[in-house]
């Protein structure tokens, strides 16, 4: 092993010479370099390998290159690059090899050389790195894609990224993704030889010798390619990214009704289908802009191309009364609706047809969940009180067993001060089952704190241990404990305290907010502390080293507190903490016991 990292390091003195007789490094830095390099070399010759000795020899390098090239830069010397860079370069590609050798099934290893390659330009190394790289992982169409375009758009080669995009799909024939990539290259090259014979043209060569192939020229590749996909992949979504991507290209109208028409007759029954067609109408018709055109004729274009859009809505409700094509509608309302406009007029029209949309929708029953809270939103900010109240009513009834729908409308009419959110809170919990009725229950009490008297709103917190299930009555006896200490004191805290041990289970936050309140008093005594220490550590002893931890800072700050104690605590955690938590009470404890904690 020795005798390899003396051959390499050997290997490394005549660029290091070079570095140092053209003032780019000193005689010290030289011997830094080499004293690191030696302990990186010595890393990667080690029986059992490891990659982030790989990793960091690699950085390293990379480091040593970008300072080379700042030191060049700032004396504005530029020669004995091949002596220099290209030794390490040639290294780093060594080095990456030999990792990607090893760790064949890290993805990120080969991405860091992709871009290693990319960054340095080095393109006949990066061609082999992505041969490589796909022979070991040629089920990641996204390395497949990623090597096409680097051809295609890097290397010009619009037919080595065609020959890897065939290959590709013999591994993927069935994914939408190449295809679509697979699209867009052969009308990137379809426009490439386009924009080359126009100028050849227009410059009056004579284009024997070009063969510029008329059916290339107009697509016909990608229209080959999409008839194949849509043979294979099913569903509109395929169809739509692709008529996006013709769209790009100006010499594709052709191509791009072919496309429509075959997803209007394959899925005219289809939401996003009627979705597209029906935002094409925005774009269908604009005229051009001229310095005539006044404020208010824009306006009215842009309404009327709204309204035909709803128009066409309007037909696709008719024909997919779905709830997702209903959503589409709305969508598409609220987006306009959320445009910025200087027109109040067009801003009107906008919100009368969202809200109308709506009330369809929530008429035919389809409205979703999700979009009572749009809904209830746009009537409040439209102050709209009582069609909101009505609204977040029926939201309840459609949705019942939510308890987002409850906490909605009690939100409405908390906020529009209404006398019946009392009468809406024992309705909802009445609804929801009590297993979901913590969010309630906390919304309830919390309201009740600054609205109802001290009496009711502890009816009310001792009314919610009972109705939440165990697990979610613990996170109430925290809030009730917290709310009886800011409002009655330091006393009724410690008598809520007492009661509420008596019935499992608790939280650990419980114990500590005890712990809290008994510190905040001016005669605080450690009887008291101990009496809750040891209640929490009873249910949380063998889980929580921080707790035992805290016990004995207790005994060893509080004027009442016995040192003496702190071994038999210590003793007690030893036997009663379980796995990992032993070692990590150790470690704080002797950092405890020497100052530094």
């Amino acid at each position: 092993m020795a005798e390899r990292v003396e051959q390499r390091l050997e290997d490394r003195v005549p660029e290091l010479e070079q570095l140092e007789r053209v003032g780019l490094f000193t005689r010290r830095e030289i011997r830094a370099v080499l004293k690191r390099a030696s302990a990186l070399e010595y890393k990667i010759q080690r029986r059992a390998l490891r990659k982030e000795d790989f990793i960091n020899y690699i950085q390293y390098e990379i480091n040593l290159l970008e300072l080379i090239k700042k030191r060049r830069a700032r004396i504005g010397y530029s020669f004995k690059k091949d002596e220099i860079e290209n030794s390490i370069l040639h290294r780093v590609h060594s080095l990456f090899n030999r990792a990607t050798g090893k760790w064949k099934e890290d993805v990120q290893l080969w991405l860091s050389h992709v871009a290693f390659c990319k960054q340095w330009n080095a393109k006949h190394q990066l061609s082999k790195v992505f041969s490589s790289m796909l022979a070991i992982h040629p089920n990641k169409p996204a390395l497949w894609i990623m090597a096409a375009k680097w051809e295609m758009e890097t290397q010009l080669s619009s037919e080595s990224a065609r020959h890897l995009f065939l290959r590709a799909l013999r591994f993927h024939p069935e994914c939408p993704k190449l295809y679509q990539e697979y699209f867009r290259m052969e009308l990137m090259h379809a426009e490439k030889q386009r924009k080359e014979k126009k100028e050849f043209e227009q410059a009056k060569m004579d284009l024997g010798e070009f063969n510029y192939s008329e059916e290339i020229l107009n697509g016909e590749m990608a229209r080959i390619i999409y008839r194949d996909a849509a043979q294979k992949i099913k569903g509109v979504e395929f169809h739509l990214a692709v008529l996006s991507i013709a769209k790009l290209f100006d010499f594709t109208q052709d191509l791009q009704k072919e496309i429509l028409e075959s997803l209007q007759t394959k899925y005219a029954d289809d939401p996003l289908t009627w979705d597209y067609m029906a935002r094409r109408e925005l774009e269908l018709g604009s005229p051009q802009s001229t310095e005539h055109t006044t404020k208010q004729m824009k306006v009215s274009e842009m309404t009327q191309r709204e309204e035909r859009c709803c128009a066409v809505f309007e037909e696709a409700v008719r024909a997919v009364p779905t709830e997702d094509m209903w959503k589409c509608y709305i969508t598409f309302c609220l987006e306009r609706y959320n445009r910025k406009t200087n027109s109040e007029e067009l801003k009107q029209k906008r919100l009368e047809r969202t809200l109308s949309v709506f009330n369809k929708t929530h008429e035919s029953s389809l409205l979703p969940e999700a979009l009572y809270k749009q809904w209830l939103q746009l009537l409040l900010e439209s102050a709209l009180s009582e069609k909101a109240t009505e609204v977040a009513e029926a939201a309840t009834k459609c949705f019942s067993h939510s308890v987002e729908m409850w906490q909605m409308r009690l939100q409405v009419l908390i906020q529009l001060k209404s006398d019946d959110v009392t009468q809406c809170f024992e309705e909802a919990v009445k609804h929801v089952k009590s297993k979901g009725t913590l969010p309630l229950w906390t919304f309830w009490v919390e309201w009740s704190e600054g609205t109802n008297s001290k009496e009711d709103t502890e009816a009310l917190y001792q009314r919610s241990l009972h109705a939440t299930t165990p697990a979610e009555s613990v996170t109430m006896k925290e809030k009730y404990l917290d709310w009886t200490y800011r409002n009655g004191g330091y006393k009724k805290a410690k008598r809520v305290f007492t009661s509420l041990c008596e019935n499992r289970p608790f939280s650990l936050d419980f114990f500590r907010k005890m712990i809290q309140i008994e510190n905040e008093q001016e005669s605080c005594k450690m009887l008291h502390l101990r009496e809750y220490y040891e209640r929490a550590l009873r249910e949380f002893g063998s889980t929580d080293s921080g707790l035992w931890l805290d016990y004995i800072k207790e005994e060893l700050s509080h004027p009442q507190g016995k040192p003496e104690n702190c071994g038999s605590i210590h003793w007690r955690a030893m036997k009663v903490l379980q796995g990992d938590l032993v070692e990590d009470f150790v470690s704080k404890y002797t950092l405890l016991q020497t100052g530094h904690l």
